[in-house]
Order: C-alpha cells, then structure tokens, then sequence
C-alpha cells in the first residue's frame, strides 16, 4: 500500500540483512519504506548501528520505492555534508527520497564532544541548520556564522526537483515549533488519542496541508506471550519518561535505566499482540488521520512480520 510503509530499524539488523528486508517489503505491498540514522543502538542487546548513508544508495538502487530518513544536523553531521549527502541520493534517484531533521539524542549526537544542550537550545539550532540545507538544496552559496559555520558552501550535484525537508517531532510543543519552516512532519505512532494532538498541533501553526509521516512502533507474533518477550528484550528503553530518551549517552545506560520495566508498562507505550485484527485497527485509525504510516515491528522476527502483515493486514487497509 502506497501510505504504509516499512521502517528499516538500523540498530537493531545488520545492514546486509536490512537489503534483504526491504526487497521482501515491496514484495509483500508495502509502499514506502524508512529507516533510522544511529551510531549507536538502544541497547545491547539490539547489536547493530550501520552508517545509513552508506545504506541508503544500496537499498534505493535494490528498490523502487521512495525511500525516507531522518537525521540531526549540527552535532554529528555538519549540516553542508547532510545537504550533499541527500542532494546525491536524489539525483540519483529522482523524486524518491525525503529527509526528516530532529533535534536528536545524546546517544547519537553526543560522540564528537560537542556540549548537548537543552530541549530549545537544541531546536533552535536545528531551525538553523535546516535554513541552511534548504538554501544549499536551492544552490545558493551559503556562509553562514552561528551556532554552526557555513563558508563558501555550495552544492553542484543536485536534483532537479526540490528535495522535501520534513521535521520530526514528538510533542505538540514541538510540532507547533516546527511548523513553520518544515515541509512536512513525522512523528511517533501509538494510540490515535496521543497522536492526533501533535498533528493537529503542527497543522494549526502552519502545517496545513503539508504531510504526515508516523513511525508506528508494535510487536506482533502468532502468540502474546512471545511478542512481549520481543518487545521487552529489543525496545524496552520505550518505557523510559522525562529527558532520558535525549540525554542518556550509552546503550549500556539504557539498558540500566530500563532494567526494571515491567511487562505492564510495557504494554502501556506499545501495541503488544498477536490479534492482526487489533494491529489492522490501530494503523487504520492512524492512517486516517491523513498520514503515512509506517510500520517498526520492534521483535526479532522481521521476516514473518512481513509475510503475515502482507497477506493479512495490507489487504485491509485498502
């Protein structure tokens, strides 16, 4: 389906079997596929990180799908080679890519030793560097003196068609904040009564009409108890409130802090089930809200995921 797509989660497969992963979700009919910008996974468990630009040339070139990626500029990756680095992907391969900016977590972003500021500090510079890549993904040539430094920067490899430039973000504070410059949004999934807010938030401040990407995290397996057991060894770190998702710095710390979820507050932030007809019904009020949504199966189990969603959840969203 052309508005459900497939999330490539980075940190938790290897980037060989991600290739194989996506061929087999435009098999099965998704239509868009997304995928995660990590150096660092959640947890240790999870075992992987690759570099998803690397990937991402490989995997369109595999594909005929657009293909989506988010990214925090301005910490681990100047802003001037992100702009390169998509501009590439989408002359290459024209009209199928799109590129979210999050203000990012301190797992990821942190590495280089920059200082990691606060929640505004950090959307403020944010708002800067997509200033920046949107004036470079225009060819101008930008110098620009700030929070980060542009001299003499120009881009000549270009597409010929303007590369959309989303923001993510998770509160309706943030979504509001975004608004304005973003050409369209992406968020987090889950329930419909948490998520419609923060889009009509963004709608509201200046996001009218502009599009909408969910990232809808679940876990299904053909019996309950197996899909908790994947959920709580690959994506604990989901019951983790306040500032920890943005500060923590280790997958070790995550794993720490995690240490003692229950199996409840588990069930709490994330659709655990293996009732297709439940999974069917929260996608389909999320796609509803006038979104793409795209689906992160958080277990192990990625390739029955994809079989079983594809026979049995896709046909009937049509």
């Amino acid at each position: 389906m052309e508005r459900i797509g497939f999330h490539a989660s980075h940190e938790q497969f290897a980037p060989s079997r991600l290739l194989t992963l996506c061929r087999k979700a435009e098999e099965a009919g998704f239509g868009v596929i997304k995928c995660s910008d990590h150096f660092h996974p959640w947890s240790e468990r999870q075992g992987q990180s690759g570099f998803s630009w690397a990937w991402l040339g490989a995997a369109m070139q595999s594909s005929a799908l657009p293909f989506g990626s988010i990214a925090a500029p301005g910490y681990r990756t100047h802003p001037a080679v992100l702009a390169q680095a998509a501009a590439t992907l989408a002359e290459m391969f024209p009209g199928r890519f799109w590129l979210a900016l999050g203000s990012g977590e301190a797992i990821n972003e942190a590495i280089t030793g920059l200082p990691w500021p606060e929640k505004a500090e950090r959307n403020a510079r944010l708002k800067e560097c997509a200033e920046i890549i949107r004036a470079l993904f225009d060819g101008e040539e930008v110098t620009h003196r700030g929070r980060v430094n542009v001299i003499g920067a120009k881009l000549y490899s270009r597409p010929e068609a303007r590369i959309p430039l989303f923001a993510a973000a998770v509160s309706k504070e943030t979504a509001a904040h975004v608004a304005t410059w973003a050409d369209g949004l992406l968020t987090v999934g889950g329930k419909v009564e948490n998520v419609a807010p923060v889009l009509q938030a963004f709608r509201d401040n200046g996001g009218a009409g502009k599009p909408v990407h969910i990232q809808h995290a679940l876990s299904w397996a053909p019996d309950r108890a197996t899909a908790m057991a994947e959920a709580m060894h690959q994506w604990r770190h989901a019951v983790l409130g306040g500032e920890a998702m943005w500060d923590l710095r280790r997958p070790a710390d995550f794993d720490t802090a995690s240490d003692a979820a229950s199996e409840s507050a588990m069930a709490d932030r994330l659709p655990i089930s293996e009732d297709l007809g439940r999974h069917t019904a929260d996608i389909a009020a999320l796609a509803a809200l006038d979104a793409t949504v795209h689906l992160h199966c958080v277990g192990r189990n990625q390739e029955a995921f994809l079989d079983t969603f594809g026979a049995n959840v896709l046909p009937r969203l049509d």
